[in-house]
């Protein structure tokens, strides 16, 4: 029997999960975003100001959702100048609609004045002081997740980290691979890290975001969630269980499969791959004649040699590559997914 891996919903929602406003260091006011992000088609924003989490229900319709949603920085040694110093940035995304504290938050961090205006006075008496080290972030996530949220590493590229900085990192639910925002400044980010946690087991998402501060950042990263409406805990839930993809450009309209078979349905692509985690792959090259938009792929052997041979988490994930060099990427599918 066919199983849709990426949800075969009527309903797609384009979202961009990496927001900055004027409530820190953003050009744009909480409204302004909204009103920018439609007019583009987007029907999802995560404002992530910085440290500090601020629920938006004043914009929340049947044509927008407005993610409740921060994002923390966890810095090295705060005697190093600025450039050299390496950061943790994470966001956090609320499952609460109107959360304002979350496990983890700490007043002390806020370092723009006018987002302190924001706090109320119960809250700047919070304590939660903050170490450039694994295991303060893995107590971190941990405490997010526990705390119904769920937690992404952003840009590692411009946060000056390698293998060294994330290799351990337990809980996490997506790292992102594009920012647009740091793209612009010099600083891409790759699938690299993404990879190398799935093979140390941990499921993490592959995510593109704008971490936009103005106009001239956004619209560039973005994930398309399926679900079956636009409602705050429904999105939540598609999200944390990864019935979404994400992209710069293509589109990734169906990743199913049947007896072994996957199949992927695409917008115009020059090439579609599936990766694993080992050295296994399926891949589909076009010709200038004949753009792919559908192709299947037999993993069978796939799936027989693995239960002989695996000592890793099992998995597939879909590559999309459109002839402008624009990317999309699926989520990991495991082998329970595929069985």
């Amino acid at each position: 029997m066919k199983k849709y891996l990426l949800p075969n919903t009527i309903n797609s929602y384009k979202a961009n999960l990496h927001m900055h406003t004027t409530i820190s260091d953003g050009r744009m006011t909480p409204l302004e975003t909204k009103e920018a992000f439609l007019k583009e088609g987007y029907s999802i924003v995560a404002f992530t100001d910085h440290e500090i989490m601020i629920p938006h229900p004043e914009l929340i319709d049947d044509k927008f959702l407005a993610l409740t949603s921060t994002e923390i920085s966890i810095d090295e040694d705060k005697n190093l100048y600025f450039p050299y110093r390496k950061v943790y940035h994470l966001n956090i995304y609320s499952k609460d609609p109107l959360k304002r504290v979350f496990k983890g938050f700490d007043p002390k961090t806020i370092w723009l004045n006018h987002s302190l205006d924001y706090l109320t006075e119960e809250e700047k008496q919070i304590e939660c002081p903050r170490e450039y080290s694994k295991e303060f972030i893995n107590k971190i996530i941990e405490m997010a997740n526990n705390d119904d949220c769920f937690v992404s590493l952003n840009h590692p590229v411009w946060s000056m980290q390698n293998h060294n900085d994330y290799s351990g990192l337990k809980g996490l639910w997506g790292v992102e691979w594009f920012n647009t925002g740091c793209v612009h400044e010099g600083y891409p980010d790759t699938i690299q890290p993404i990879d190398d946690l799935l093979n140390e087991g941990e499921r993490v998402c592959p995510l593109a975001t704008d971490d936009a501060h103005s106009l001239k950042d956004c619209f560039g990263g973005y994930v398309v969630v399926r679900a079956n409406k636009l409602e705050y805990e429904t999105i939540y839930n598609a999200l944390k269980n990864g019935d979404f993809y994400s992209s710069t450009k293509p589109e990734i309209k169906e990743i199913s499969i049947e007896n072994g078979i996957v199949n992927i349905k695409t917008s115009k692509a020059r090439k579609v791959f599936i990766t694993t985690e080992r050295r296994y792959t399926r891949c589909k090259n076009a010709t200038l004649k004949e753009p792919i938009e559908e192709v299947s792929f037999d993993i069978n052997n796939y799936i027989n040699e693995n239960k002989e041979h695996s000592k890793k988490p099992m998995f597939i994930r879909v590559s999309v590559i459109d002839f402008e060099g624009n990317i999309a990427y699926s989520r990991p599918y495991y082998m329970e997914e595929l069985l």
